[in-house]
């Protein structure tokens, strides 16, 4: 049996890129000059993470206060601390998922139009192709490869501004 052999076209690898020269060109997109709102709503999410990770320091601390309360040291009367003690530790409980759900609530719409802008970019650049490159590639290839890429810088964004830039924050602290 004969095989038939297709000419493989050549691969052209493109410049290289690190991590953090992806994380420096959607920088832009998160802090975009004269855009109040945006503004706004990125300080106002760090400023929920920062109280999310107060309260989630917290919670241990007082949780050992509570257990140490129940301790029988005196009359048994003493009961108002340790209950005062748990319902604090519930509280920050309670406040650390909250403000952490916050952050999120406020810090997706910067999100989704950081998304919706790189998208629109990639959108109009592939309008502005040649003939031939749409005629050589599959449009079902094309529509994957833009919504993984836009999956992919959500993931970029909410790693860099909740995981990656407060953890460097705490190491130099």
């Amino acid at each position: 049996m004969r095989r038939m052999s297709f000419p493989v076209p050549p691969v052209v690898a493109g410049p290289t890129r690190s991590g953090m020269q992806t994380v420096r060109s959607l920088l832009p997109y998160l802090w975009p000059p004269g855009d109040r709102v945006a503004h706004l709503r990125v300080v106002a999410a760090a400023l929920f993470l920062v109280a999310a990770k107060v309260a989630t320091v917290y919670v241990p601390i007082v949780y050992s206060r509570a257990i140490d309360a129940l301790a029988p040291k005196g009359p048994a009367g003493m009961l108002a601390v340790p209950f005062g003690l748990i319902v604090g530790y519930a509280l920050l409980r309670i406040a650390s998922a909250g403000f952490g759900e916050l952050r999120d609530a406020v810090f997706a719409a910067v999100q989704q139009r950081t998304v919706r802008r790189v998208a629109l970019r990639t959108f109009s650049h592939l309008h502005r192709l040649s003939l031939r490159f749409h005629l050589d590639r599959q449009t079902g290839g094309l529509s994957r490869a833009i919504d993984r890429g836009t999956r992919g810088i959500e993931n970029v964004l909410r790693l860099a501004v909740f995981n990656i830039l407060p953890t460097l924050l705490e190491v130099g602290w």
